[in-house]
Formats: structure tokens, sequence, C-alpha cells
């Protein structure tokens, strides 16, 4: 189940179960995986920006991802 969607400046999108492990089918380039993520997606499942040179991801709302 997805717990953690990040998206990264250059729109590649790294998704993590509950364990911190990566689930494959759900990552690659942003507008390839978007519409499959928000469908799959739980509520309370956590989205991020990790954009310009942040330390740590920026949490953001499904809608603004």
């Amino acid at each position: 189940m997805i717990k953690t969607v990040i998206r990264s400046r250059n729109d590649i999108v790294m998704v993590f179960d509950e364990s911190g492990e990566p689930l494959p089918e759900f990552q690659g380039y942003y507008p390839e995986v978007k519409t499959r993520i928000l469908a799959a997606a739980p509520e309370g499942a956590v989205f991020n920006h990790w954009f310009g040179h942040a330390p740590e991801p920026q949490a953001v709302g499904s809608k603004t991802w």
C-alpha cells in the first residue's frame, strides 16, 4: 500500500510503502504515473515535493502534488 510519494524537481517520482520499501509499479516520470498514483493512494498517504536543494522533501497536499 502506498504510504509516501516524492516528486523530484526533474519530475521523477519515488513511491514507498509503510515499511519504506519502494513500489516500482508506481515509480517513474510524473506525467506517466500521476493518475495511477492518485487513484491507488489511500487517505493518509503523504505526498512530497523535493525541489531545489532542500535537505529533505516538503509535504504537500495530493491536490497540489
